[in-house]
Parts: structure tokens; sequence; C-alpha cells
């Protein structure tokens, strides 16, 4: 695990000691993503600068790692499960390995089999390599976009490669000299709760996409997409069910094994929901002394808190919880936006950041559950099109009909939402689990709103490529989270808060062998028909796996009583961040203002007006950080010792 940066110049002999320098300095802001090592490496061309976190084979992989007689230079930020198994097929090649770490089966894949090595690993990547002989670049993210990676080209033409956004700010000289910001990213991320790929709020930034590689030939970057996730359906005959539930089971024990791998002790996130508590099950298996860890909110009702401790009991597993208030959520928040790079606006991604600060007290890496729903068909809106279903046999005009009688009545009135919905087609109104903004809302508050500019546009292509493929509309909505909901929210926010406390998380869900498995799963495995039923063949699997004192248990999600706070005890405290903010050129602060009180004056806050006016704010603090330079979070030089 690392923060890695590298500048790759387009002419000869354009590194210079101040160039060195300079890479040297930007490289501090990813300082918490590898607090054990600094290095840096340099030719005429490049300069390579990594931050390491000792995972694996802590003396033997040092970075940026040379190869083949120092022909190649590798940056690496992620971890390889099936390391070990590769060096023994790359040693059957004759590749000549002087390590004993994961970094060099990449680069030796690479020189051996070249950009094709990218199919044969199983794990979460963002690198680059050097070639120095032919002063070329190539890299890649892993398939699903579990590790980041921002590219800018430098006012010199250098192309800079970077984990974190910050970094390469550092390196353009400020917000300014990146472009400043992109008015169509801010209204996407208004519109979606967080900027999707691969743009960023800064013009001048971008992002390498999920599941693509590139290479840099003469200063040119060019980008191809390496993975295409493809769900291939297959029925289940009658009476076989349960050999499907079997293959699961097994594969997501195979799955915890490999992702078990490492020199230091793992824990295991786990909080009120079956998936979570289902690898850790699976990792007690592999680690008897498993430690736990979970955070919720210091209020009355049953939380998170005491049923993950009911969990953790029934498992066996020492468990360490965190309860955390409303002040210290706000006052956490300048420093989680900082860690984000990129403005996030969901609200579970601050508990996340203090669990994470919990969990690094006691360990180095963690297992999580992110991308079972994905992969599974997890969330109670793919159960849409079903109950849907009968509004796709109607007419045009009955559906033009249903839209009209929408509009005329009044907002908030049961059915509304539903007859709305069922008049548009599914790409129309699905776009993501997070709807916060209708366009006329969104019109009200941003200025320069352009009512052109739709969730329409990122989804478009995904949905294309989802009917030529010939995907029922619940296939095709998993197959647009994979693009959407999981690289933009739920794999950020689990990157930057756990590296935000130097703390490597792990997602067995998110293995190649598995989603090869979950992609033939039939639609009526996943959301049974006449069911309320959700991942139903994941929840079958975990029979073998989960305690039965669980396994049917309610899941409570991960709710965040914004709406509570921001009405009462955190409300001077958002008043505050509307007042000083200096975001008048996009943002209509009066309007804000009028959202926020009226979470205040409403017998029960509106949860929707409470995620908009969260959305807000965030983009508020994250401008005040990266483009007024007028909050300036302390961030810790260092990390929490390993006690346990």
């Amino acid at each position: 695990m690392c923060g890695l940066l590298a500048y790759l110049s387009t002419d000869a002999d354009r590194v210079t000691d101040a160039t060195v320098t300079g890479v040297r300095d930007a490289l501090h802001c990813l300082h918490h993503r590898g607090p054990d090592d600094t290095a840096l490496w340099s030719d005429s061309r490049a300069v390579l600068g990594f931050n390491r976190l000792s995972i694996i084979d802590v003396e033997g992989s040092p970075q940026p790692l040379p190869y083949a007689q120092g022909r190649y230079r590798i940056l690496f930020n992620g971890e390889i499960y099936n390391y070990v198994e590769l060096r023994q097929e790359l040693a059957a090649a004759g590749a000549d390995l002087a390590t004993h770490g994961d970094t060099e089966t990449i680069v030796a894949g690479y020189h051996l089999w070249g950009a094709d090595v990218l199919h044969r690993l199983r794990g979460m990547f963002a690198f680059v390599i050097w070639d120095t002989e032919t002063r070329t670049a190539f890299g890649a993210r892993d398939p699903f976009g579990i590790k980041p990676l921002f590219t800018a080209r430098l006012a010199d033409g250098a192309l800079v490669f970077s984990s974190e956004k910050k970094a390469l700010l550092e390196l353009l000289g400020g917000s300014k000299a990146a472009g400043g910001l992109d008015p169509a990213a801010l209204q996407q991320y208004l519109t979606l709760q967080y900027v999707p790929e691969p743009t960023t709020l800064h013009r001048g930034i971008g992002r390498i996409e999920s599941g693509t590689s590139f290479t840099v030939v003469d200063g040119e970057l060019a980008t191809e997409r390496w993975f295409h996730p493809t769900f291939t359906p297959r029925p289940v005959q009658a009476g076989r069910e349960q050999e499907l539930y079997d293959r699961i089971a097994a594969a997501l024990d195979e799955s915890v094994s490999k992702h078990m791998r490492a020199d230091v002790t793992v824990g295991s996130f786990l909080s009120s929901g079956i998936d979570s508590t289902a690898i850790a099950a699976l990792a007690k298996r592999y680690n008897p002394d498993l430690l736990t860890f979970t955070v919720g909110f210091d209020r009355e009702a049953t939380s998170e808190v005491d049923i993950a401790a009911e969990s953790a009991a029934t498992l066996g597993v020492r468990h360490f919880p965190v309860v955390i208030t409303a002040e210290q959520f706000a006052q956490a928040i300048p420093e989680v936006v900082w860690y984000l790079d990129e403005p996030v606006a969901d609200p579970a991604l601050v508990p996340l950041y203090f669990v994470a600060r919990e969990a690094r007290k006691h360990v180095k890496v963690v297992l999580s559950g992110e991308g079972a729903d994905e992969l599974f068909g997890g969330y109670t809106i793919y159960r849409e099109p079903l109950s849907l279903a009968w509004a796709d046999r109607l007419p045009t005009a009955g559906k033009k009909a249903m839209a009209a009688l929408s509009a005329r009545l009044p907002d908030g009135l049961r059915g509304k939402d539903l007859l709305r919905r069922a008049s548009i087609p599914l790409e129309e109104r699905y776009y993501g689990n997070a709807r916060n903004f209708s366009a006329q809302e969104l019109a009200q508050v941003l200025r320069g709103h352009d009512p052109d500019l739709s969730h329409v546009q990122v989804t478009e292509d995904l949905y294309r490529q989802a009917r030529d493929t010939g995907y029922d509309d619940v296939t095709a909505m998993q197959y647009v989270d994979l693009f959407t909901w999981l690289r933009g929210d739920i794999l950020v926010k689990a990157d930057k808060m756990t590296m935000a406390n130097s703390l490597e998380l792990r997602v067995p869900f998110l293995d190649p062998e598995v989603f090869a498995l979950a992609s033939t799963i039939p639609l009526d495995q996943r959301v049974p028909p006449g069911s309320q039923a959700t991942k139903y063949a994941l929840r079958r699997a975990m029979e073998q796996i989960v305690p039965e004192p669980i396994l049917h248990r309610r899941k409570l999600g991960f709710p965040v009583p914004t709406g509570e706070f921001l009405a009462g005890p955190l409300h001077e405290w958002a008043r505050d961040i509307v007042a000083d903010s200096q975001t008048d050129e996009w943002i209509d602060r009066d309007r804000v203002e009028q959202l926020l009180d009226s979470l205040r004056t409403a017998e029960q806050p509106s949860k929707r007006v409470a995620r908009q006016v969260w959305e807000l704010l965030i983009f508020m603090v994250w401008h005040g950080i990266f483009v007024e330079d007028r909050i300036r979070p302390e961030i810790p030089e260092t990390v929490y010792p390993v006690t346990l």
C-alpha cells in the first residue's frame, strides 16, 4: 500500500533538481497513505515518488522497484492477493524474481506478457511502470476502481499521476492553475452526490477510470478499457439451487482466505448488515483471534453499535465499538473533506473515518463488505422494475396520463413519485442510489444551472451497452451502478477514510472470481418475484457462514441522523459555514439558508431536504479548503501505532 506520485516529462533532460524537489514536496500530501517509508527515484525524463504503508514483504520490495537490470521502475498502490501463485507461474516462465512480495509480480508479468498481465491479477491496484529504454510508461487501475489514480498535465508539458488529487494541485500551483472549477462537474455532483469519473471538479485534473489501462508515449496519454464487466445469467435447474449456494459460499471463503494474506494483523469492520458479518465469520476461520470494529451515534434507540456487538458475541470475536456525538461529527468535517480530495456528500463517510481511526490503533488491515449489493442484487431499488412491470404494458398515452396526474398532485402526497417514475423509462429515472435534487430544485440553488445537462448524459452510454447486451432492467441497474455509485461513492469513501488513518481496507466481495460467479446468478435468485427479498442467493449461501440469529435479522442500514443534527445541535454550525462561504459565483446562499431554516421549523425534518443541505455544506467546506484556501484543517503528521 502506498501513495504514489509520478512525473513524466515530454522532453529529454527536462528533469532538474528543482523538479525532484517539487515532487518531493508534493509527495508530503500523501504522507498518510504511506507513513512507513518515503523514496524518490529519477532519470532525465521521469521522477517517481512513493510513500509506503508496509503490509507484505516489509524489507524486500522497496519502491520505486527496479526490474530487468533496472530497465523498469514501478510504483504500485494496492495488493495482489494471488501473488504467491503468480510468482510460481512467473518463475516457471523464466522470470528472474529478486523479491518475495507482490509488487514484482506486476512488473515481471508486464515484461513477459505485456498488458495481458492485467487479466491475471487478483487484487486492488493502481500502478505506473516506467520503461527507461523506450522512455514510455504503462499503468492501470483495478477492475472496480478500489484504488484511485488522478492525472494532470503541468505547464511544462509533463504528465503527472497521483493517488490523490491534492498532490497534483500542489504541483500545478493551486486551484486557478488547475483550470478552475468545472461547472458541469459541479452540477453533476449536486445531482449524483459525487463527481462521476473520469472528471473532477477542476478542469485541469482528471482520473484514470476503473478497469482502464494507459500508456504514455512521447508525452501523449492514451487509455483503453481492459475490464468489461459482463453479466451472463444462467437458469438454475429446479432442485439444484443448493449447488449454486454452495459455489457462492466456496468462492467467498476462497476470496477471504486470499485477502487475509499479510505480514501484519488483519481485522474486520462489523456492522448490523449481513455482508460484513459474513466476511467477519469467514475471516475468523483464518484468524481465530480476529478483531472487529463498528461505529454508531450517541442515541437512545437501538443502534448499529448494539447490533454489531451482538453479532460479535455470537461470532466469538473481540470487538471494539466507537460511539460519536454530533459535535465530534461536525469537528471532523474539514479534515474529512481534505482527505477526500473531491466532495462526496455521503454522510456515512464521517463515521467511517472514526471507526477507521479506532481500528488503526490495533491493526493495519481490515476487511469490509463493500460490493455485495452491486454484485448480488442487494439494493431495495432493484425491486422497482418488478413492482412497475404493469406500467411497461401501458400504451404511450397511458404513461403520459400518469405523468400529467403526478404533476398535479401536491408534493409529499403518497403515490405521487410512484406515478411519475412509472411514466418514464428506466434510463431516465435511475442513475444510482442518490437522488437528492430534481432539475427544478437544482435550478433554484445552483447559479448558471444548465437545463440541457442531465444525469442521463452520465449513464446513457452505460444503458446503451446494457441494452445491446440484452440485459433485463434489474441487471442493467446493477451494471450502471458498477460505473457510478460503486466507484463514485462507495469505494471513494472506503479508500479515502481508511487511508486517512493509514489503514488498508480490503473488499473480498470485489474479487474477479467472486464477480465471475455472481454475474451468472439468474434474476429470480437475486430479486425473486412475489417477495421482498434482495440478493436472495447470497443470503442462502450465507446460511453456511453466518449464525442463524444473525442471518434473518432486519438490516438497519447505516442511518446517519443528518436531519436531526442540522435541525438541532449542528444548526448554528451549518449556518456559519453558509455565512462564511465564498461560493456566491456558484451557489445561491439565501436559498441554502431557507432550506436550512426549513429543517429547524418543520415538525419532522425532511430527510430529502437534509440531504440537499448536506451536499451544499460539503461543497462549501471543500471550496473553502481547495479554492479559497480559507479553511486549513490540522492534519496530523503521524498515525496511531499498532498496540495489539
